[in-house]
């Protein structure tokens, strides 16, 4: 069994379909892990940790080996917390008879790669590592309490996101907010032994774009989950008014982008480079303002997803694009630090 770098890049940029055994038995254990966690879409946590980064960097306060253990440890518990979302839905019964997850990606257990037993290995040994990481950054921190507060907060968000909370229609709340200002907003803290709110209210903007891919997802789903019982937002709030939600999404991502730089002049004008990717985002509004088609239109490849995809796509434009703009922000304030101010 070698290692296929080949694969490492495709798990890492899309969502994998595999229906054979003896393919997925011929995988690396990295192959492995990067598609049962969906590593495609994974890659936000990434990005969220690369933006507070760069804020640390313009602070004065980046220290590399930190930043590396909570990156690494943050994405595998994300990892983590897929396999422990599809184990929770294989096992009350929600991942079968063709559901919507097992559409479009690989699901090990739905498709007998392993078992349950496997699965749940795999979510122990990518939780502690995460859960080490997380004990590291405490360590850094000095112990601080709201770093620990963090910790837990993480820790039941991991736990309880597939049930109870995407069963009550707060998963996507929890998506914007982990992702935007919590998860920006802590890794910067530990790093700078202090609390931002400059920094969090910054990472609003790419928060609301990872909420957008979910909420996007849940729509796509919705009649699957309204059937199985799962009571995401769209399935509470319907079709339409979701759909209304996620343009509001991604129109403040926009909006409070504009605020950073006009409003509280944390951010400089550099980053309206962001709005390079509002041809991605009328794209998604357009698509996402007429009611999602009951089939895939002919010659249409990547059903069932729909709105998630738009979503996605315009979330990885606009994440590339936020990060270029902090970078290039931090450039111009270290060689005019009285710019913008």
């Amino acid at each position: 069994m070698g290692v296929n770098l080949g694969m490492w890049k495709r798990a890492t940029t899309t969502l994998v379909r595999m229906d054979s055994k003896t393919e997925w038995d011929a995988l690396d254990v990295v192959s492995k892990w990067l598609i049962a966690t969906r590593s495609g879409v994974t890659t936000v946590t990434l990005y969220s940790c690369v933006i507070a980064g760069f804020f640390a960097l313009r602070a004065g306060v980046f220290a590399f080996l930190p930043w590396l253990v909570m990156t690494i440890g943050l994405f595998l518990a994300h990892g983590a917390n897929n396999l422990l979302n599809d184990y929770t839905d294989y096992s009350r019964g929600i991942d079968t008879d063709n559901y919507f997850r097992t559409q479009y990606g690989v699901h090990p257990l739905a498709q007998g790669f392993w078992g349950k037993a496997a699965q749940m290995r795999w979510f122990i040994v990518s939780g502690l590592l995460g859960m080490l990481s997380a004990v590291y950054a405490v360590y850094y921190s000095g112990f601080d309490p709201v770093v620990i507060g963090l910790f837990v907060y993480g820790s039941l968000m991991l736990l309880l996101y597939t049930y109870p909370l995407k069963h009550f229609a707060v998963g996507e709340l929890t998506i914007f907010v982990i992702w935007g200002p919590i998860m920006i907003g802590g890794v910067y803290m530990v790093l700078a032994h202090q609390w931002s709110w400059g920094v969090a209210l910054a990472g609003v903007p790419f928060g609301l774009s990872v909420a957008s891919i979910n909420i996007g997802k849940h729509i796509d789903k919705s009649e699957e989950d309204r059937r199985k019982g799962v009571h995401t937002l769209p399935v509470l709030i319907g079709q339409s008014a979701a759909r209304w939600v996620n343009i509001m999404a991604i129109v403040l991502a926009y909006a409070f982008a504009l605020s950073s730089i006009f409003v509280t002049h944390f951010l400089s004008p550099v980053l309206l480079l962001v709005f390079l990717a509002a041809p991605d985002a009328w794209k998604a509004v357009k698509l996402l303002s007429k009611p999602r088609p009951a089939e895939a239109p002919p010659g249409y490849p990547i059903w069932p997803r729909w709105f998630s995809s738009v979503a996605f796509l315009h979330n990885r434009k606009f994440g590339n694009l936020f990060i270029v703009g902090v970078a290039l922000d931090m450039a111009v304030r270290l060689i005019f630090p009285t710019f913008w101010r």
